[in-house]
């Protein structure tokens, strides 16, 4: 998503196991002309092997630090749940801001994510148009108002 002027652009990552989601979420992105990078990986277990650089992930140029992370709560192998439990106990990356991105809107859900340390829920959009103006408030957040610790 697309950085202010004097901020650098971020690696968005996204742990989504839909792959036409994610295309659906580039093809939102797209329109707003962003310089920020979407990657993707495919459950929770993939995206801890990113973010700690393990396995095919090994080569720390390959797997960037995000700077923002879209997580998916029902995902195989690892749920977004025991991901984000991960990410926030971690010293290295607790404090990359995650925002699940999820079709969930179970309000048990939500109370464990905020618990686990998830900064924002969202409930999937899912029509293209919703997801394009949900994706465009959440671009306006995360990159033009809220310092982020590692840009600031």
């Amino acid at each position: 998503m697309s950085a202010m002027p004097s901020r650098k652009p971020i690696v968005i990552l996204m742990a989504e196991d839909d792959e036409d989601y994610f295309f659906f979420t580039q093809e939102a992105i797209k329109q707003f002309h962003l310089l920020n990078e979407l990657r993707r990986v495919a459950d929770g277990e993939e995206l801890m092997d990113n973010l700690l650089h393990r396995g095919k992930y090994e080569n720390a140029e390959d797997a960037p630090r995000p700077g923002l992370i879209f997580l998916d709560i029902n995902m195989p192998r690892k749920t977004g749940l025991e991901a984000l439990q991960e990410i926030k106990a971690h010293p290295a990356l607790r404090q990359i801001p995650v925002v699940m991105l999820t079709i969930s809107k179970d309000k048990k859900d939500i109370e464990k994510c905020y618990q686990y340390g998830a900064n924002s829920f969202v409930t999937k959009p899912l029509g293209f148009e919703e997801l394009v103006g949900a994706l465009k408030v959440i671009k306006d957040y995360w990159f033009q108002i809220v310092e982020l610790p590692f840009l600031a």
